[in-house]
C-alpha cells in the first residue's frame, strides 16, 4: 500500500509581493488548480501561482501543524525560508512529477 504524502508549500505572485502558505496530499494538483484560477479567492484575485517552496511530510497532522506555524510568521522569514533552498525563487511547479495526467500538453 501507497504511504500518503502531505505538502506545506509557499505560492508568490510574479512581482513576489504576495505570499500564500497552504497545505495538501496533492502538491502537483493543488498548484495546477492555483495556476488555472479554479479555486478562486486570494491567490486567483492577486495572481499568486509560483510554486517557490515546499516541504514533505508524513502525516495530515504534522503538515496542518506546519503549515499553522509558517503562517504565524513575519514575512521576512517566510522569504528567508523560501531564498534558503531557492534563491533565485523559481517556479518549481514545472520539475513536479504529475502521474496519470495530461496538465503539460495542455499547456
Amino acid at each position: 500500500m501507497a504511504r500518503s504524502m502531505f505538502y506545506v508549500y509557499l505560492l508568490a505572485s510574479k512581482s513576489y509581493r504576495m505570499l500564500y502558505v497552504g497545505v495538501t496530499s496533492d502538491l502537483p494538483g493543488r498548484i495546477w488548480q492555483h495556476k488555472t484560477k479554479a479555486l478562486g479567492g486570494f491567490t486567483a484575485r492577486y495572481g499568486v501561482d509560483r510554486l517557490v517552496w515546499f516541504e514533505v511530510h508524513e502525516s495530515a497532522e504534522a503538515a496542518i501543524r506546519r503549515e499553522k506555524q509558517i503562517k504565524e510568521w513575519k514575512r521576512e522569514w517566510k522569504i528567508n525560508l523560501i531564498e534558503r533552498d531557492n534563491r533565485p525563487w523559481i517556479d518549481l511547479y514545472p520539475g513536479l512529477s504529475h502521474p496519470d495526467d495530461n496538465r503539460d500538453a495542455a499547456r
